[in-house]
């Protein structure tokens, strides 16, 4: 991993803002203790350091251990510990009363949010302290604009603009199979984005089950086409203290992930949409996202049914 990846993190001010506030509202001067998990350059340790942390012990697997470590010299901040470890790698670990960890990804679990919270619960954690952030929301929303969808029609061009009959059409099928990360607008989505809908819902001090999923329904007023989905996320970091994925929140290093459908659907009105999302994600098999759409008539008969899957758009 190069050290511009962190480059991109320390420039996000709303992400720093957030994990700032969320400190400062958790943090007693001279009292508190706060471990930082998957510390990178040890922005937040410091950070907790300048806000009266009494010990900050930051915990880091990459290289890049060793320039938080530098940081932190830089900036006496003597108070602040580095373990070049993995949290769940530590053995008796030091009880603190504030833990922070920002292992969010454009998928919010592709980290490993979950299994490092459950340990941290666990092990880290005095009882009653905080864990930041504490919730995360997945939503998720129809895409009826063709802007990203038109991307993928390149398999279908290439012959017609090489003057050549060509079918490459398995290799399409592979790529629609895979989650993209987009930017979207609020005008890309189904009702002006008032469709989006919480597909998950975790409390990350008491539930970290590798396995999620979801049914969703959306009723069809009008005539609708429909191109893909799209997901993103809500954290909440402390009381009333948020941090958000969605197209039309304050922009951040993050953005959106699209899934596509293998071909549109055309929507009439008084159909329904129907999606189901499952997901699997641990640190020794990865990431792994399923999702099957559905056209219903107005008495439930399905019309039309797509299923994708995260790895039939694997080459190993």
């Amino acid at each position: 991993m190069r050290i511009e990846y962190h480059r991109t993190l320390i420039a996000d001010l709303v992400r720093n803002a957030a994990f700032h506030a969320a400190l400062k509202a958790a943090i007693v001067p001279g009292v508190t203790t706060v471990a930082d998990i998957g510390a990178g350059t040890g922005l937040l340790g410091l950070m907790a350091a300048r806000l009266g942390a009494k010990d900050v012990f930051l915990y880091e697997t990459a290289e890049v251990a060793g320039v938080a470590a530098q940081i932190l010299h830089r900036n006496r901040a003597r108070n602040c510990h580095v373990f070049p470890c993995h949290s769940t790698e530590m053995d008796d670990p030091p009880r603190v009363d504030v833990v922070v960890s920002e292992t969010l990804g454009n998928y919010a679990l592709e980290e490993n949010i979950l299994e490092t919270a459950k340990d941290a619960v666990a092990r880290h954690l005095k009882p009653g302290g905080a864990l930041i952030p504490r919730q995360v929301i997945q939503r998720v929303c129809p895409v009826v604009t063709s802007r990203i969808q038109e991307e993928f029609c390149a398999w279908d061009r290439v012959g017609l603009d090489l003057g050549l009959d060509m079918d490459l059409s398995p290799a399409k099928a592979m790529s629609m199979n895979n989650i993209y990360v987009r930017s979207f607008q609020p005008v890309d989505f189904l009702d002006q984005m008032m469709a989006a809908k919480a597909w998950d819902t975790i409390d990350l001090l008491r539930d970290h089950r590798a396995t999620r999923k979801a049914e969703l329904k959306w009723a069809i007023g009008d005539h609708q086409t429909i191109h893909g989905f799209a997901i993103w996320w809500d954290v909440e970091l402390a009381t009333g203290i948020t941090l958000s994925t969605a197209p039309d929140a304050p922009r951040t290093h993050w953005e959106q992930l699209y899934l596509p459908l293998l071909h549109p659907f055309t929507c009439r009105a008084t159909e329904t949409l129907a999606l189901s999302i499952r997901s699997k994600s641990s640190s020794e098999a990865g990431t792994h996202l399923a999702w099957t759409a559905s056209r219903m008539d107005a008495r439930g008969k399905s019309l039309e049914r797509q299923s994708l899957d995260l790895d039939k758009g694997f080459l190993p």
